[in-house]
């Protein structure tokens, strides 16, 4: 008999408490070894005045236990700040987004009977998804795209450790490397690192956007996939919708110290209290909970018990319409009269060992400053603009190269008739000599002209690690 371990349950917004109670009575009737603790996040608590969405009680309960179950929240408009999900998962350091992506028998789809059978691995906590945004000028905003080496590592990691206990044979690892070949690269490097350790698992990498279009084409191709967060959000996505859509998706967030397992869909509020939501990626996420656990006999039963369920035709409103669908309650029902009468599950899973999930810090012992980028805010012509830079900055150790227009050079002598510019242009500043030894007291003299007669927005030091560039050319410069 399996130690019971108390669980945080967050019921959530919407149709929330509908599937998690589904999910209870069938872990419940199943006979898994938990106890409930029962806790709140969200637009409730939002509308109490706690701008987080997480009140004390329920984080001291996730201390304390380690492992949720939590149903959709609701981020609602007009108070309020970030997203109570995204707080969950930032507080926790949930580094890995797990979405298992199986055909479900009894459900048509145009992929039937191909044996869909994936789980795409996402780094959940940084990319474009920290949130780091400004705006930079009227016309021109920013968002930071900040890809760690500890962060590709701990997913590729987590990437190949999912494959072992699942036994599976193949990781893809999807990246836009051939045009961000320092934050998208960065993953596909530290990628071909890991891939070193774990020699009795075939590892490729593959071009996002292939990706997406393989992923369409010839799915059942893919068995784990591991990506960024933002392309990760959206290929799990694109997968759901092949097996017949979020109601059948569910997720881990995998973190060091805690692990939330939620349905991937929202939470729906036109249909909450109406008895119509498939439960199914509450029911399925609960499973991947269990097994998180240990509990792999009991959640073979549900998963077995939910795909017999759907096999023998009893399916929900977003399968089936109206006509013919069955209610949320008389799901729940049939899947645990099921549960009974299911065939031992061929697949073995094997505990996921997050003790081989780490990352290992590089020593750095050589860096150098080969310039700066000065992004400025102004409305006159590039030409213009850079010739004035040179004449400012004509007794200072450093001369204007390039300017660029969105990564596209604009000086010097381009002609830039064709192009539609915007009113912030980033401006390369080189060392006129190589014996030229950059200090940051010399870069702030620089800025300090430079603000006299332009509103500069921000600068980005142009570095050489270990005698190799860290910064992208500019397209177009010559």
């Amino acid at each position: 008999m399996n130690t019971q371990k108390t669980v945080t349950l967050i019921p959530g917004d919407g149709v929330g408490p509908e599937v998690t109670q589904a999910a209870q009575q069938v872990l419940d009737a199943a006979g898994a070894a938990i106890n409930w603790e029962i806790c709140q996040a969200g637009a409730s608590v939002f509308k109490k005045g706690l701008a987080t969405g997480v009140p004390q009680e329920t984080i001291a309960s996730i201390q304390r236990n380690q492992v949720v179950l939590k149903g959709p929240l609701e981020t609602p408009v007009g108070y309020g700040e970030k997203s109570a999900n995204v707080t969950l998962r930032k507080m926790f350091e949930t580094y890995g987004n797990i979405r298992p992506v199986r055909e479900m028998p009894g459900v048509e789809t145009p992929y039937q009977g191909r044996n869909i059978d994936l789980v795409i691995v996402r780094e959940n906590i940084e990319d474009l998804y920290a949130g780091i945004e400004y705006q930079q000028t009227a016309n021109a905003a920013e968002c930071l795209k900040l890809i760690s080496r500890q962060g590709c590592e701990k997913i590729s990691r987590l990437a190949f450790e999912v494959a072992k206990a699942e036994g599976r044979k193949k990781v893809h690892c999807a990246s836009k490397a051939n045009i961000m070949k320092y934050t998208e690269g960065l993953l596909k490097r530290v990628f071909e690192e890991v891939a070193q350790d774990y020699p009795e698992i075939e590892s490729q990498h593959i071009i996002v956007d292939n990706c997406a279009h393989q992923l369409v084409k010839k799915p059942e191709q893919f068995e784990v996939m591991v990506t960024t967060n933002m392309n990760g959000d959206i290929l799990s996505d694109l997968s759901s919708a092949l097996i017949g859509g979020l109601g059948f998706a569910p997720s881990a967030n995998i973190g060091t110290h805690c692990a939330i397992f939620e349905a991937v869909h929202g939470s729906a509020p036109k249909y909450a209290g109406k008895n119509v939501i498939n439960p199914s990626a509450m029911i399925l996420s609960a499973v991947m909970m269990l097994r998180y656990l240990h509990q792999f006999e009991v959640a073979a039963r549900i998963e077995l018990a939910l795909y017999k369920t759907l096999s023998h035709g009893t399916l929900t409103r977003d399968v089936m319409g109206k006509k013919g669908a069955v209610s949320t309650t008389e799901f729940t029902k049939t899947i645990i009269s099921n549960l009974a009468s299911v065939e031992p599950e061929t697949r073995l899973y094997h505990p996921l060992d997050l003790s081989k999930v780490y990352s290992k810090p590089l020593t750095l012992k050589n860096r150098t400053l080969q310039g700066i980028d000065v992004y400025i805010e102004t409305k006159i012509p590039p030409q213009q603009l850079g010739d004035h830079l040179n004449a400012l900055l004509h007794d200072t150790p450093l001369h204007l190269s390039h300017i660029s227009s969105r990564g596209l050079a604009v000086y010097p002598d381009i002609d830039v008739s064709r192009l539609d510019l915007i009113d912030l242009f980033r401006c390369r500043l080189t060392p006129r000599s190589e014996a030229t030894v950059l200090s940051d007291d010399t870069i702030l003299s620089i800025l300090q002209k430079i603000s006299l007669h332009y509103h500069w927005m921000h600068i980005e030091k142009l570095q050489y690690f270990e005698g190799q560039q860290g910064f992208s050319e500019i397209h177009g410069a010559t």
